[in-house]
């Protein structure tokens, strides 16, 4: 093992297991501000129980997300300081932006909306999830937008003389494509995520019996939310997929295990890619210019194969092709398993089968984002910035012997803390909402 190997798999192992939790605070942040809102509108207070027992599951689960989101920062410096040293002046600003704004928004109306329930009115404490929602929302935006820009550079110029790149179109790196498109396929996503929570959760006290006429609205304002962006995640997929065959060839490629440039590309439904010998073995199912229609949206389009591109700068094959087809296959059954929950959804404790199926269905939207995070930082590879810096060249110079204790340490903690944080919740949610105390 050598440090790059390890500094790698320690932010791999920090990044994935922050994102278990960063996904359902986005979601369940909207999700509530929704309950409430119905509280509000109606007086119905089923709503109102309903907001306060997501509530304690969205606390817990945004108190993990925050001490390991602060850690993985802390990498930066430690791991990765040559790649902060090199594009710190585009990369470390989006950070700041991200941590003294829209962090230091949601933390504020977090505390104002938790601690706010009897001392301001039923109107201003929904305003205060509303911002909680637009604030989370916000802070993903500066993060997506900071890895759009390694995914797609622009806006920026090397300086010779110092060795650096450097901010030259601010609005350039904010307002490019490949930024706006992965922010709304990463939004999407984790709203689905939290709709397949919520309703998992619902489905669980609809099986045993238990609040059934609260956990059916429950389950219905999730379906609802969940069915419109588990389609739009889809429909975002696409567009980025097009944003990828465009700027980023060689991760086409290896999404496809496409070897040969050829225009009216097929696309082929299985195969298992070969990645020593360059070839795909068992190929079935093949559809005719497939490939070129959805890269490009035009049959006779070329796709660049992987022999095109030097052995060094091609990403692992194999890996971004198993974790695409999960990612995608998942996207899928979502929208299936909506769709079916639509059509159930004013018969629910009369379809045990499909609560069942929802309950066991709760990880499922969280491998498919940790899939989608593997295609997108696994496929850009061997570049840390795409075309500009190699992984390679970004890592501290450091020794093994500082980095392996780190990494086991995080492991450990991590390992600790997650267990901690899903047996809480685990407890929260079995146990149910609490009755409302006089008064509220």
């Amino acid at each position: 093992m050598d440090v790059l190997l390890l500094s790698r798999l320690q932010f791999a192992a920090t990044t994935m297991f922050h994102f278990l939790f960063v996904p359902l605070t986005l979601g369940l942040s909207v999700l509530i501000a929704i309950m409430e809102t119905l509280y509000v509108r109606t007086g119905d207070e089923d709503y109102l129980r309903m907001t306060k027992f997501w509530g304690k599951l969205f606390l817990i689960n945004f108190a993990v997300g925050v001490v390991t989101g602060i850690t993985l920062e802390f990498q930066f410096g430690t791991n990765w300081s040559r790649y902060s040293g090199y594009v710190g002046d585009i990369f470390g600003s989006l950070l700041a932006i991200e941590a003294t704004v829209a962090f230091f928004l949601e933390s504020t109306f977090i505390a104002v909306w938790h601690f706010g329930w009897k001392k301001l009115s039923p109107k201003v404490h929904c305003l205060s999830i509303w911002l909680v929602a637009f604030a989370g929302s916000l802070s993903s935006l500066w993060i997506l937008i900071a890895n759009a820009w390694m995914q797609y550079p622009t806006g920026y110029t090397i300086n010779e003389a110092t060795g650096r790149a450097e901010l030259t179109d601010f609005m350039a790196v904010v307002t490019q494509p490949f930024a706006s498109i992965q922010i709304l396929h990463t939004l999407a996503s984790a709203y689905t995520l939290a709709a397949f929570f919520v309703m998992g959760i619902s489905a669980y006290h609809l099986l045993r019996k238990q609040h059934t006429r609260l956990f059916g609205k429950s389950f219905r304002v999730a379906l609802y939310f969940g069915l419109i962006f588990a389609i739009g995640t889809a429909l975002m997929g696409d567009m980025s997929g097009l944003q990828v065959a465009a700027k980023q060839p060689s991760k086409l490629a290896a999404l496809e295990a496409h070897w040969e440039t050829e225009t009216h590309a097929p696309f082929v439904l299985f195969f298992i890619p070969d990645e020593k010998h360059e070839r795909n073995l068992y190929e079935f199912g093949t559809i005719p210019s497939g490939l070129s229609l959805i890269a490009f949206h035009s049959p006779a389009a070329e796709v660049v194969g992987l022999k095109d591109f030097p052995p060094d700068e091609r990403p692992p094959v194999t890996v971004t092709f198993v974790a695409f087809r999960a990612m995608v296959g998942l996207g899928f059954l979502f929208i299936l398993l909506m769709g079916i929950g639509w059509l159930l959804r004013n018969k629910l404790e009369d379809s045990p089968w499909y609560l069942r199926i929802m309950l066991l269905a709760i990880p499922l939207p969280y491998l498919a984002i940790e899939a989608g995070w593997v295609v997108t930082e696994v496929g850009r590879q061997p570049w840390i910035v795409y075309k500009v810096m190699k992984t390679s060249a970004a890592v501290s110079p450091i020794a093994v012997s500082q980095v392996l204790p780190s990494l086991l340490g995080f492991v450990l903690v991590y390992s600790l803390l997650g267990f901690v944080a899903y047996y809480l919740m685990f407890q929260f949610a079995r146990k149910g909402p609490e009755p409302l105390k006089t008064g509220e």
